[in-house]
């Protein structure tokens, strides 16, 4: 009996025993975060991806229960920021807002630390900012056939701006120029006002740029606008055709989405995503982005890791035709 008594008793302890060891494992969707998280954002205060992260940090926060810190690490085209993400704790408290520039990295630069498909695992898409072909209005080209025509009757003297090699404005006019096969001059500047600048002096045809910075200039007039980049007509300009209307396919905007090291926990993926769903349907946040020419997207972290595998697929073929490179 005694013995009997003996094997209940350590059958009990076994039972408690496993059901505290599981305990952690069961609760830990519950206990995430249960410290501050970081988002690194891989350019300066202002950029798109920066006024992006910190719309939505705020009301994520509120949502997670714990502060969402955004933090600038700019530098080598936004690198250096997928770089120390990469190698962070896969813990789910450290964040990258990666997008457009990241895809087009992976084959511009040919010694990357990171690969943008294997080292992260992807949580939620975020919005994406469409680019607008713009023309001086001293061109004789209303509309996207009549540009192509010029630009195949003067071959290699139409001029493009881009905001640098590799940039989004510079590989979106390359995959123009790819779809069309027309023989255009790349000219590079540093930065947006510069080349917007000289387009508005009409020193050079066209270029491929931001919404944010397009508009003011299309409302004046004092640009002209042939085609958005989106692959349906955009709300912010629901009168502007597409490019795609005359190149079926055509698409090349520059987008945001969120992305945690490889190997994260799924709770921690799954909490992220969920907050970041929400906040991005709150209507309030809606209006904030339209006001910013941004589009709000959606998709499970299936969905944002297949979008950005076919990011890279199709910004690598570009890149390749066009021969950039960048150290």
């Amino acid at each position: 009996m005694q013995s009997l008594k003996a094997l209940a008793l350590a059958l009990a302890v076994a039972v408690c025993g496993a059901a505290h060891a599981q305990t952690p494992s069961t609760s830990a969707g519950q206990s995430y975060p249960s410290k501050p998280v970081r988002i690194l954002v891989g350019f300066t205060p202002g950029a798109g991806v920066d006024i992006a992260m910190r719309l939505i940090a705020p009301k994520m926060s509120e949502i997670l229960g714990q502060q969402i810190v955004v933090e600038n690490r700019p530098g080598a085209g936004g690198n250096i920021a997928a770089e120390i993400v990469a190698h962070a704790p896969a813990d789910g408290y450290t964040l990258y807002a990666a997008g457009a520039p990241a895809a087009i990295s992976q084959t511009l630069y040919t010694k990357l630390q990171y690969d943008l498909i294997k080292d992260f695992d992807a949580i939620a898409l975020v919005a994406s900012v469409a680019n607008v072909l713009v023309v001086h209005p001293s061109l004789p080209a209303k509309n996207v056939k009549e540009l192509v025509a010029l630009a195949k009757s003067r071959p290699g003297q139409l001029a493009y701006a881009s905001t640098g090699i590799g940039s989004t404005p510079h590989l979106t006019a390359e995959l123009f120029r790819m779809y069309a096969g027309i023989d255009i001059t790349h000219i590079p500047y540093k930065g947006t006002p510069i080349a917007v600048t000289d387009l508005l002096a009409g020193h050079i045809a066209f270029m491929f740029a931001n919404t944010l910075s397009a508009l003011p200039h299309m409302q004046s007039g004092r640009l002209r606008a042939l085609a958005i980049t989106t692959a349906e007509r955009s709300a912010i300009a629901p009168d502007l055709a597409t490019v795609a209307e005359t190149y079926p396919g055509f698409e090349a905007s520059t987008w945001y989405a969120l992305v945690a090291p490889a190997g994260s926990p799924r709770d921690a993926i799954t909490r992220v995503h969920d907050a970041t769903t929400r906040t991005l349907q709150m209507p309030d946040i809606r209006e904030k982005f339209k006001a910013q020419g941004a589009e709000i997207l959606s998709g499970t972290p299936q969905d944002t890791a297949a979008y950005i595998r076919a990011e890279v697929v199709k910004f690598g073929k570009v890149v390749k035709a066009s021969g950039a490179r960048a150290e």
